[in-house]
């Protein structure tokens, strides 16, 4: 787990591959993360709403394996095969 946040926290920094209204998205070593860009105020991570989101950018997680994961940037939603 904490291996997998050191990668998040590496990957945070690098440049977006695409930006919707609430994530910013990005490409990283273990698959495609969704950074939330506000504070959601569910008790549930927002899955349904990055898959959603994530048509935008052309990228369909529908399929893929998903967690999430608190770091010092916000939630973020991994999705991964």
């Amino acid at each position: 787990m904490q291996e997998t946040i050191a990668l998040l926290k590496d990957s945070l920094g690098e440049k977006p591959i695409g930006q919707t209204k609430n994530f910013i998205w990005l490409a990283t070593p273990m698959g495609i993360a969704a950074l939330c860009r506000t504070s959601i105020p569910s008790t549930a991570p927002p899955y349904e709403e990055a898959i959603k989101e994530g048509i935008e950018v052309s990228i369909d997680l529908s399929r893929e394996e998903r967690e999430f994961h608190q770091t010092e940037q916000g939630l973020v939603l991994l999705f991964y095969s």
